[in-house]
């Protein structure tokens, strides 16, 4: 065995009891049902709009053929000429007897805008219990009923779910869905094994009106680009817990071609990055594909290197039955040929992550801040060029936190 043998030998095989793990706790999940209760409060959800992809009507649509006593759901654009507006319009004429609001209101309350949505339609929100949930998303009949029965215990201040990537059709939304399935969901429950549920996902948060004022309402995330992940973290240093149910919500993936999508990956990789640097560059660990292809070319074809690529990948494919077991969808086999792309794709997004702050969202260039807070590029060139620091957020950090 060479030196380099023995340099890959060790994160490659971490890499495959990591794969083992993750399915693991992928099957756990699976097996598990959302606890039933008779608690059935009435329910205002938030859904804060921009643009329509296509599948918007159907994704709204399914949050309002709920089975559940009391609801009403609040829309929210920012601009009048929003195509999501047409959308909301054919909502209300085909659910007549449901509570349907849609507010268009432009006011700013920080750098990141779905907040800003999310501030302004709070206020004509009804009842109590909020929940928050992404355009994006698509839920069963049940969905309420499963979330905000956990919020009848005191000590939970915050309910999330995980989420399922589902491709309508195309490459690119079929690499996006992969990734959610195959590596952030496996890596998410691995997350909430190691260490309490200290954040939310973008999937759903339901949450008391009351919970929510106690952190400083969104005002308090208005600056974040991971405004899903300060919400948990802030309710968290009340004193409440963060609770995951077991309900996955799909997530309707509509990238129309493979660079929208790494663009969109490398967004939300950034944002990982600056909330958990160390978490985030230990991830690399994980790909046991990529790693195993980078042995291959530094060992010029060495055959240790050879069948350890040959073993990520039969345990890759395998590992995707599990996942589509546990994710209740049926496997289309006819993608298993982009396993080896996804991964290393992936592979290259997390080690771009470290060479830049800046993202693209919503046509927006924007530039994340060492603390995860949004500023427009434009603004971070102004403040260096003056050479003034940046604000510090009036947020903990973790590290110091754990100090």
């Amino acid at each position: 065995m060479s030196a380099i043998d023995l340099v890959f030998l060790g994160p490659v095989i971490f890499a495959a009891l990591y794969s083992v793990a993750a399915f693991g706790c992928a099957a756990r999940y699976g097996r598990s049902r959302p606890s039933r209760s008779d608690c059935s409060p009435p329910v205002t959800i938030l859904k804060p709009l921009r643009g329509d992809d296509g599948q918007l009507y159907e994704n709204l649509a399914s949050f309002c053929r709920q089975d559940y006593r009391s609801f009403e759901i609040v829309f929210g654009v920012r601009d009048r000429h929003d195509p999501a507006i047409v959308v909301v319009e054919r909502l209300i004429q085909d659910f007549p007897d449901l509570e349907l609001k849609l507010l268009i209101d432009d006011r700013t309350i920080g750098t990141n805008l779905k907040v800003s949505n999310l501030a302004n339609l709070v206020g004509y929100a009804k009842h109590d219990i909020l929940i928050i949930a992404d355009s994006d998303m698509r839920v069963g009949p049940d969905y309420i009923r499963a979330v905000v029965g956990r919020l009848a215990e005191l000590h939970v201040g915050l309910v999330t779910c995980l989420y399922r990537g589902v491709a309508p059709s195309g490459v690119a939304s079929t690499l996006g869905a992969m990734f959610i399935n195959e590596w952030f969901f496996p890596a998410a429950l691995v997350g909430t094994h190691v260490e309490p549920l200290r954040h939310a996902f973008g999937a759903t948060i339901a949450c008391r009106r009351g919970t929510l004022g106690a952190i400083g309402g969104f005002e308090a995330v208005a600056d974040y680009l991971a405004d899903d992940y300060m919400l948990g973290r802030l309710v968290g240093r009340l004193g409440l817990r963060v609770e995951l149910v077991p309900y996955l919500v799909d997530n309707i993936i509509t990238e129309s071609n493979v660079r929208t999508l790494l663009v969109h990956e490398l967004r939300w990789a950034r944002t990982f990055r600056t909330l958990r640097p160390l978490p985030y560059f230990c991830s690399l660990f994980t790909f046991g594909i990529p790693l195993s292809l980078v042995w291959l070319g530094v060992s010029m074809g060495g055959s240790l290197a050879g069948i350890a690529t040959a073993a990520h990948v039969g345990l890759r494919c395998v590992g995707r039955i599990a996942m589509s077991r546990s994710l209740d969808r049926r496997l289309r086999w006819a993608d298993t040929w982009l396993v080896p792309i996804r991964d290393v794709l992936s592979f290259l997004v997390v080690i771009v992550s470290f060479l830049g702050r800046t993202v693209r969202w919503n046509d927006a260039e924007l530039r994340v801040r060492p603390d995860g807070r949004l500023e427009r590029r434009s603004d971070a060139a102004n403040r260096e060029a003056l050479g003034r620091p940046a604000v510090s957020a009036p947020f903990v950090s973790e590290w110091e936190e754990s100090a």
